[in-house]
């Protein structure tokens, strides 16, 4: 799984996720900030076994004193990453949710948004699936928190007559599932695919179940 040196989006000094710390001076929130990104890094590249609390503050260019500021352990840092980064998805994801004209067309839009997100920060995949058997409490909150916004559109959806009728957390799960392995294979191990096609066709499926008839 390649990890890159890429920027993360602020999603932890952002008005923070429930979960997190909340710095609150400027230069505190630069320092989780760098310290989170430095987790996502190590842990990505190595796995939690293998990374040390040194290696995230030498990544991070921190003080080892300051990483015990906001976090008691490696595990407390694990976890308030899977946290951040599934705050992170719902920063990426949004905005085009937000300017689509109809519930079908948000859910291009999430799909879309997840796919460009995985595609640039795909260990996510490796934090998140190693935060089953490490953080299962956060591993469970993300894809809850992830499934519960689906199934608040489809219901909105629902309601103002563009979807049809009943439709909400079965669909959602199902919606999720989909995206989680669309995800995997054409953002993680991407060849050369033309990603507008997979969108379109995985969109199609996903507006043939859920449209008024």
């Amino acid at each position: 799984m390649a990890v890159t040196d890429a920027a993360m989006p602020q999603a932890a000094t952002e008005g923070a996720p429930q979960g997190l710390p909340v710095p609150k001076t400027e230069r505190g929130r630069r320092t989780l900030r760098a310290l989170l990104d430095a987790a996502a890094l190590e842990f990505g590249a190595s796995g939690f076994h293998a990374t040390g609390i040194t290696d995230i503050t030498r990544r991070a260019g921190v003080a080892l004193g300051s990483f015990y500021t906001y976090f008691a352990s490696k595990e407390d840092i694990f976890r308030a990453l899977v946290t951040d980064l599934s705050a992170q998805v719902k920063v990426h994801v949004s905005p085009g949710v937000e300017a689509a004209p109809d519930a079908l067309a948000r859910e291009r839009a999430a799909l879309g948004g997840y796919l460009d997100f995985v595609s640039q920060q795909q260990l996510i995949y490796r934090i998140i699936d190693e935060a089953e058997f490490v953080a299962p409490d956060a591993y469970q909150g993300h894809y809850r928190s992830t499934v519960a916004r689906i199934a608040a559109r489809l219901e909105a959806g629902a309601a103002r007559g563009e979807l049809r009728e009943g439709v909400g957390e079965v669909e959602a799960w199902a919606i999720a599932g989909m995206n989680v392995f669309l995800g995997l294979r054409y953002g993680v191990w991407s060849g050369h695919e033309d990603m507008a096609d997979v969108l379109a066709r995985a969109h199609q499926l996903v507006a043939d179940g859920l449209r008024k008839r």
